[in-house]
């Protein structure tokens, strides 16, 4: 009985080395030049983990969002790693909500613009081009007047 598992075994671990070999080995166990397969079709045929028919990065996009992933840039997946970081400690830790961040953000980007339009007259540079936007005064009106008389 043991003699029928150490068969059963070697045959198991046959089959394993011809997987991770990539031949058939059962087929001839000869050295001769003309039943080793040649170095083009070796070379074309390549061996991926799984199986898979693809590689890692053209199954992500292939783009810069599969370098991201795959830490090929160092430095951005790094940052978006820290980006991502910080905005879980923000949310998850802190308790901080998404339109108190939006309300903060835009505060903090009219001070910004605000200093920079006030600074620029000292520093002779040319102060930021914010386009003028008007409203016309009739839809305004139509839409005050569809409120008001939903309303009562």
């Amino acid at each position: 009985m043991s003699d029928h598992e150490d068969k059963h075994e070697e045959s198991l671990l046959e089959k394993i080395s011809e997987k991770v070999k990539g031949h058939d080995l059962s087929s001839s166990s000869s050295d001769s030049d003309d039943d080793k397969p040649s170095e083009s079709s070796m070379k074309a045929k390549v061996f991926r983990l799984f199986g898979r028919e693809r590689p890692v990065h053209d199954v992500f996009g292939g783009g810069k969002q599969a370098d991201i992933f795959l830490w090929r840039n160092k430095k951005i997946s790094a940052g978006a790693l820290g980006v991502a970081t910080v905005i879980w400690v923000l949310f998850e830790l802190l308790e901080y909500h998404l339109l108190t961040l939006v309300c903060h953000l835009l505060i903090l980007a009219l001070a910004l613009l605000f200093l920079w339009s006030n600074a620029a007259t000292f520093i002779h540079k040319s102060p930021p081009r914010i386009p003028e936007v008007q409203i016309p005064k009739d839809p305004v009106l139509e839409f005050a007047q569809a409120l008001r008389s939903s309303s009562l």
